[in-house]
């Protein structure tokens, strides 16, 4: 068997598991990237997330991941959930949640799909050392699927595909194997457009494909954990509940858009269904209850309390 052999079984086999595109790179050290990544941590972008300082090393290097490393395996997932359920959750002024959020945690869903793989690998061409990835893990996904020949980096930052936009999760798989590397992704097609800058509520999005992490509105309602959530911020959020997509639904790509076929991330129908009564209702039981598999329940229930709050005008909604 050759590794053009062991290639096309992998791309077959991704298929199987449901993945819509996999390119694959040669393993290496991406020099240029270290240096946009500590600019941008310099400039303090990345606000409270202090785990995106740690690891630095292990980012900008595979092989750091996984010894001897020949290969990154570059994996895109679709997760939108369809113009039905858009228009089932668009009522206006009900809190509004990032649409990679309507189903199951991905994280959750995709290390199967992953582990998966690998085994299917191990089985099929021999004894092979990897590791999968889902995001939080220091690896610079969005890097990798551009060598991998999957799209470009958008102004908003996203990873954009030709015939799929944004809307898909990224994984990646490490692995010791050499194989066909696909060539890398070289245009831009952003061209002149600058509807995701003009969009962004907060101006996190700068003209130099910079994103401030720390002013993202996903970052507000996610990652920050304070209490409260600065004022400078009111009025901004344009009920935004759990993250945003605001960059995205304007992204001229994402009308290629196609429903997402993996069952996992059908929506959960309190979040198609939920206005800003059921949200203020909601005790901490419930929200453990119906949120138990999803993305939400990272911002845990008191983070979904203060978030609402902000959100939402007059008084604190009353606690459970």
């Amino acid at each position: 068997m050759t590794k053009y052999d062991y290639t096309k079984w992998i791309k077959e086999w991704t298929r199987d598991l449901g993945f819509d595109h996999c390119g694959i790179a040669k393993a290496g050290r991406l020099d240029e990237d270290a240096r946009r990544l500590e600019s941008w941590l310099h400039q303090g972008m990345h606000g409270s997330m202090h785990y995106m300082e740690n690891h630095f090393d292990l980012r900008i290097d595979p092989c750091k991941l996984v010894p001897g490393a020949k290969s990154v395996i570059t994996l895109l997932l679709n997760y939108f959930p369809g113009r039905e359920a858009l228009k089932d959750a668009a009522e206006e002024g009900a809190p509004r949640i990032a649409k990679y959020a309507y189903g199951d945690d991905y994280h959750e869903v995709i290390r199967r799909k992953l582990n998966l793989l690998l085994k299917q690998m191990r089985d099929g061409i021999g004894e092979i050392e990897g590791r999968g990835f889902v995001d939080s893990a220091p690896v610079l996904e969005r890097t990798w699927a551009v060598r991998s020949g999957l799209g470009w980096i958008g102004k908003n930052g996203n990873l954009l595909h030709k015939q799929a936009g944004s809307f898909f999760f990224i994984a990646t798989l490490i692995v010791d194997l050499e194989l066909e590397y696909d060539v890398p992704f070289a245009g831009d097609y952003c061209g002149s457009c600058r509807k995701c800058i003009d969009a962004c509520p907060t101006d996190a999005i700068s003209d130099d494909k910079v994103v401030n992490g720390s002013q993202c509105i996903s970052y507000f309602t996610i990652e920050l954990k304070d209490l409260l959530i600065p004022d400078a911020m009111k009025g901004k959020f344009q009920d935004w509940l759990f993250g945003c997509d605001t960059c995205q639904d304007v992204c001229p790509w994402n009308r290629f858009s196609k429903p997402a076929t993996e069952m996992a991330f059908s929506p959960i129908p309190a979040i198609l269904h939920f206005r800003t009564a059921e949200w203020e209702e909601l005790t901490e039981e419930s929200f453990k209850e119906i949120f138990r598999h999803s993305p939400l329940k990272r911002a845990r229930y008191a983070g979904i309390r203060r978030n609402l709050h902000f959100i939402t005008p007059g008084p604190p909604p009353a606690s459970s």
